[in-house]
């Protein structure tokens, strides 16, 4: 199965948790974020020169239909899901894992100075409406990014971050009841 397939499946199951089929991709592209993602896979990981270019120019009426500003240079996982239509910024060196949701408002950018360099975000990750992670900053799995929150600082894994500035609370389950339809890629 290509790689095309699996992370267009995957991202798919995060809508309503149903596999791959014509009803269920029906279904998905009733959500503008499954419709933006849809030709971001198409444009990042097809083969063929005339479906990239389509996709290139449908991601460019996205960008101003729905104000997702997500370059194709991003690093971006299987099973991604995006809430909300909605500003959302993410620089194109950040990296996000599997199964993340991320809501509007939210900016993932890079930073200059100290903390030079765009966030590397793990796998399980819920980021709420308004946050802010900037810099080179490590997000570790299963981190639930509170709304309006700022993180210029790595995160632990199992954890929850509130507040400006970020506070980080310790929590076995952030994510859970958050992050919902997750797909096993092992």
């Amino acid at each position: 199965m290509s790689e095309l397939f699996k992370s267009v499946q995957a991202d798919l199951f995060r809508i309503n948790g149903e596999h791959f089929s014509l009803g269920a991709l029906y279904r998905g592209l009733k959500s503008k974020g499954f419709r933006f993602l849809l030709c971001y896979r198409f444009a990042s990981l097809s083969n063929n020169f005339v479906i990239k270019l389509v996709s290139r120019i449908l991601i460019r009426h996205y960008t101003f239909k729905f104000g997702f500003q997500i370059p194709l240079q991003t690093k971006i996982g299987k099973g991604f899901f995006i809430g909300h239509f909605g500003t959302i910024v993410i620089s194109a060196n950040a990296t996000i894992g599997n199964n993340c949701n991320i809501a509007h408002n939210v900016t993932i950018g890079s930073a200059r100075g100290k903390r030079s360099g765009a966030p590397i975000i793990g796998n399980t990750v819920w980021i709420g409406t308004g946050a802010v992670l900037v810099g080179k900053i490590t997000i570790g799995d299963n981190v639930l990014i509170a709304p309006n929150a700022f993180v210029n600082f790595d995160v632990p894994a199992h954890s929850i971050v509130l507040g400006n500035p970020g506070k980080i609370i310790p929590r076995n389950d952030p994510t859970e009841f958050y992050i919902n339809n997750i797909m096993n890629f092992s």
